[in-house]
């Protein structure tokens, strides 16, 4: 049984473009900005808030946003969301991800997922799991909550796309109080 009531979830969204210059090595990014949503000092009687976020689910498309991507695209790459990451797509693109920081071993990491396209995979259709797949994600049981005050969505590409297309994700979401001793471990988990 879900932890939130139905009428408090609400959704967040962005999405990055890439395109025929998104070759192997490069990262792009975009950042959500969520202070609105988090309090983490409590005032007087009043409890600090986090952002819980249950699902996340990821889309991608042509460049239009509107159709699949192309079935000639051959590129390959993670996309991730990262709690505290507010880099800029300027900044993203000249600097090296940490070892690590866009797999499960990372606290801040929220949500990833890793895209093949068939003609990476070497096949006429796109096989799941191997794409679009999460590799970890939140659930309504356990949410992942947010106490810093911005989220980013980050794409690394491995193999070079061939054509422009653009990478969705959604997250439901709802704000939620937190006890001062679920507050302090949160914001130690979440210091970047």
């Amino acid at each position: 049984m879900p932890k939130y009531d139905i009428k408090d979830v609400f959704y967040l969204d962005t999405n990055l473009t890439l395109g025929t210059d998104f070759d192997a090595g490069t990262q792009v990014s975009s950042v959500l900005d969520v202070s609105s949503y988090v309090n983490p000092i409590g005032m007087g009687r009043s409890k600090g808030t986090g952002l819980a976020i249950y699902k996340v689910q990821f889309t991608w498309s042509d460049s239009s946003g509107n159709r699949p991507v192309v079935a000639a695209e051959t590129s390959a790459f993670r996309t991730a969301l990262l709690a505290g990451y507010d880099t800029t797509q300027a900044a993203a693109a000249a600097t090296d991800l940490a070892t690590n920081q866009l797999s499960g071993s990372n606290d801040l990491m929220i949500a990833g997922t890793d895209y093949y396209s068939p003609a990476s995979t070497g096949a006429d259709k796109e096989i799941p799991p191997a794409s679009g797949t999460p590799f970890m994600e939140p659930s309504t049981e356990v949410p992942y909550v947010v106490v810093r005050d911005s989220i980013g969505f980050v794409a690394v590409n491995s193999i070079n796309t061939t054509a422009a297309m653009k990478v969705g994700v959604r997250l439901s979401c709802s704000i939620i109080e937190l006890n001062q001793a679920t507050l302090n471990q949160l914001l130690r988990t979440q210091t970047v």
